[in-house]
């Protein structure tokens, strides 16, 4: 047993290290909880608990290049639990808060005189790291609350599913992320803010740790103090359970994939905030929480090949296929391998028995390989063009590569990406089509895309296609053709240019083209341009170092008229300049992002939730709790035909 115990120490240790420290988790959390239950009860059997075992501290461990810093409270964990009766016991007839457990990176607050002074990683629970320079680039922390006292507060720094999956997109394969927690907390750690801002961070609090001069009784008035001075704060519902039965049902109505943010389970918490105290703490967790965590449904089936799909920059992602399955009421056939490593960790081979899961009952998991016959033999071919890849490690893990430039795979999902509707954006040519495109030889590089009109007479006699279906897509090819520069420079598909990016590099150069390249020929520091880095900078002159992506833009510039952007200078006398305004329910004239840029370009700050510190709310059709809470707390309501008449006579 004892043997055991060190190797279940050792192991959990070294997952805690690569998961706080470096953000590449090495294995699931469902691997991890499994390895912690089980030396936990080898303690409770033998007795006896090393001093460094991860059941009596806090894990995490702290980035050398980070300035550490000591928490005036310790930061515990919470002990967990997947039993309603456990729950049951622990309520105690006592009014609870319950709410989302929310799977970020942990950070605490430090306010003075109403402004933000200090934010801390949560670290080794005992000391973190200063990210206040992060902080400051999230997209809803107040830098300014109307409370002046010291203050502190605990929150949760988190990617919502949607900006997750868009930031990952962007992404090479080497780089994205397996789940936002990691990408949360790798970009908080930066040491380069300007990274941080492009992430879309949230902040959202759970716990009033400390205030100078106001004492309350519950929870419930931390979180509306909070709430009061302009804190997002963890969703959450305040009851008195007298069942475990009634616990049960009322967990059953908390579904996960329908959350914006990542949860790993829930918090149960006593709302009496001396009765909690009262129950004391251990080394390792407070005794006036404790968390649910689902109960995985496992299932076991059969693993049967690893499915390779080359990316536009030619990395090769890995699929397991295996038998369909039913996992919390839906069919899953295929899950992520992630990278190279991760195969082989497996050890697959066909007809092996697997458990998988669905983490958080979102993500399709495999748990472990039951069989671990190792005998399945990954291709190393190029799916799409039969190159023999490549092993590479570009950072912690091993990928495959398809190292030829002309592979079609990579060409597709070149094009793809260059007519999507955040680049060039013509409409109706998708995937398929540019496939059938490029197998007949039509398009070989982008500016043959503006040269279809040669084949107009083979397109329509295409299956799926006819006059009408052609002239509609050389229409729109031909409306492509003329496009603003910061679209055409996310089209080109340069790593790390994105929208946000584009558009500062647009601005800076005037919107003009010949500005843009005679500051890359002229060797031009774009890391001071605002929110660019090291990474970024090189990046571009990667690109454009290349003799072959100077001639395909030579050909495609032929092609191209830069739409003439006005260069208007915001007014700061006009109503909305340097105030917050949040925008809600459906706009007859705006989407979502567009509202957003429409109220930058007024000189505004657009946020997502209501405070007394917002000015304005801009209610659609269908406008809920935050029009609500707008009215409650005296905020002006603006209707869209009122700001459309705002803005026009801002605008003449």
């Amino acid at each position: 047993m004892l043997t055991r115990m060190k190797e279940l120490v050792e192991e959990l240790s070294r997952a805690s290290e690569a998961y706080y420290k470096y953000d590449k988790p090495i294995m699931t959390d469902k691997a991890y909880d499994k390895l912690y239950d089980e030396l936990e009860e080898l303690e409770q059997k033998t007795g006896i608990i090393f001093t460094n075992s991860p059941t009596q501290k806090v894990q995490g461990e702290i980035l050398e290049s980070l300035t550490k810093v000591t928490h005036s409270k310790p930061m515990l964990s919470s002990k967990k639990t997947k039993s309603t009766e456990e729950l049951f016991k622990f309520v105690m007839d006592q009014p609870i808060m319950v709410s989302w457990k929310l799977d970020g990176l942990t950070i605490v607050l430090k306010y003075q005189n109403g402004e933000l002074k200090q934010a801390i990683t949560r670290g080794n629970g005992a000391e973190g790291e200063d990210v206040t320079h992060s902080l400051k680039m999230f997209t809803n922390v107040p830098l300014k609350i109307q409370y002046q006292g010291e203050l502190e507060l605990r929150g949760e720094g988190v990617i919502s599913w949607k900006n997750f999956e868009k930031i990952n997109d962007a992404l090479p394969l080497e780089d994205q992320y397996a789940h936002p927690r990691n990408l949360a907390a790798g970009s908080v750690r930066q040491l380069n803010s300007s990274i941080v801002k492009q992430r879309y961070l949230e902040f959202i609090a759970f716990e009033l740790v400390d205030s100078e001069d106001i004492h309350m009784q519950t929870c419930h008035e931390q979180m509306q103090f909070l709430e009061d001075n302009g804190f997002t704060v963890v969703e959450r519902e305040y009851l008195v359970f007298r069942s475990s039965r009634e616990i049960q049902e009322h967990i059953d109505k908390f579904d996960p994939l329908k959350y914006a943010y990542p949860v790993d389970g829930l918090i149960f918490e006593y709302d009496n905030i001396r009765f909690g105290l009262m129950q004391g703490a251990t080394d390792h967790h407070e005794n006036n929480k404790i968390a649910y965590k689902w109960a995985d449904e496992t299932v076991t089936t059969k693993f049967r090949e690893i499915e390779l799909n080359t990316t536009r920059t030619g990395m090769v992602s890995l699929t397991a296929l295996f038998d369909k399955v039913m996992i919390d009421s839906t069919e899953v056939s295929r899950a992520s391998v992630h990278n190279y490593d991760i195969f082989q960790e497996f050890q697959f081979g066909e007809g092996d028995d697997i458990t998988v899961y669905k983490a958080n009952k979102i993500i399709p998991q495999i748990e472990e390989n039951l069989t671990r016959s190792g005998t399945y033999q990954l291709p190393h071919i190029c799916p799409c063009c039969d190159t023999v890849l490549e092993i590479r490690q570009p950072k912690d893990a091993r990928f495959l590569f398809c190292p030829n430039a002309t592979c079609p795979a990579r060409r597709v999902q070149q094009f793809v990406y260059f007519v999507s509707k955040q680049a060039v954006n013509i409409a109706g040519m998708s995937a398929a089509t540019i496939e059938k495109f490029v197998d007949k030889g039509w398009i070989k590089e982008f500016a043959d895309i503006y040269k279809l009109d040669r084949h107009k007479e083979q397109i329509v006699s295409l299956e799926g296609f006819g006059e009408k279906s052609y002239q509609k897509l050389w229409n729109a090819i031909e409306k492509s053709s003329v496009v603003p520069l910061d679209r055409f420079l996310v089209a080109l598909g340069i790593p790390n240019i994105g929208r946000r990016s584009a558009k500062v590099l647009a601005e800076a150069c005037l919107w003009s083209w010949d500005n843009f390249i005679a500051k890359v020929d002229s060797e031009y520091d774009f890391t001071q341009l605002r929110d660019f880095g090291e990474v970024v900078n090189r990046n571009l002159y990667e690109y454009f170092g290349h003799e072959e992506n100077r001639t395909m833009l030579s050909h495609l510039l032929e092609m191209i008229t830069f739409e003439e952007i006005e260069i208007k200078e915001v007014a700061q006398d006009n109503p909305f300049f340097g105030k917050t305004v949040v925008a809600t329910g459906s706009l007859e004239h705006f989407t979502r992002d567009s509202i957003k840029e429409k109220l930058e370009s007024l000189g505004a700050k657009a946020t997502g939730s209501v405070s007394k510190n917002t000015d304005y709310v801009l209610a659609g059709e269908k406008a809920g709790s935050k029009l609500t809470k707008a009215q409650e707390l005296g905020i002006r309501v603006l209707t869209e035909q009122e700001f459309l008449e705002m803005i026009a006579t801002i605008e003449g």
